[in-house]
């Protein structure tokens, strides 16, 4: 288990100050996890990441009230909320699973710091087959726990770390990554 970071720190007592009913509260959860939530989202569906931003969000002030738990918790739960408004949102709007997205992969953070950039990653990323995709998103972007992705994803844990590891080595050998990654692999020589 990991130790709180002061931004989580931070993020905890916002998630209760918006628990009883301080908008400030609530904009400092929304500046902290909307970021994460739609760099999950354009993996799952694409352009409509936004839209299903927007009623995540919507379906978490209508239920902020009644959400009882901690930060990892409301992580959990917000995920679980977003997956199902993208799910929604693909069978209303007749988009097929499987169809093209701009997406990405491997760690975007990492990427992102390393000047790779995020879009790039997430294109990646989205490459992955839906549940490596998926589970890559959940573990290794949004830094969810094993038992809190299997939930969301209604897998178990085993085939959560599974879809994972694979998404992972699936990206390692990605073109893409490999000519990203040896100009600087050579320079270190």
């Amino acid at each position: 288990m990991r130790r709180p970071t002061p931004a989580d720190q931070e993020l905890e007592q916002a998630l209760h100050a918006a628990q009883d009913g301080d908008p400030h509260g609530f904009a400092q959860l929304w500046r902290g996890l909307q970021p994460a939530v739609l760099r999950y989202l354009r993996v799952v569906i694409g352009d409509q990441a936004e839209d299903a931003a927007s009623e995540t969000w919507l379906h978490v002030i209508r239920d902020l009230g009644r959400f009882t738990g901690d930060l990892a918790a409301f992580r959990g739960w917000l995920f679980r909320i977003a997956r199902h408004r993208a799910l929604d949102l693909r069978r209303r709007r007749f988009v097929a699973p499987g169809t093209a997205v701009d997406g990405v992969a491997l760690d975007a953070a990492t990427l992102a710091i390393e000047g790779f950039g995020t879009d790039w990653a997430l294109r990646i990323i989205a490459t992955l087959p839906a549940d490596q995709a998926e589970a890559v998103m959940l573990r290794i972007v949004a830094g969810l726990d094993v038992a809190t992705t299997a939930h969301i994803l209604g897998k178990r844990p085993g085939a959560i770390r599974i879809a994972t590891m694979r998404g992972l080595r699936r990206l390692a050998t990605h073109p893409q990554v490999g000519a990203r990654t040896a100009p600087a692999s050579a320079g270190e020589v």
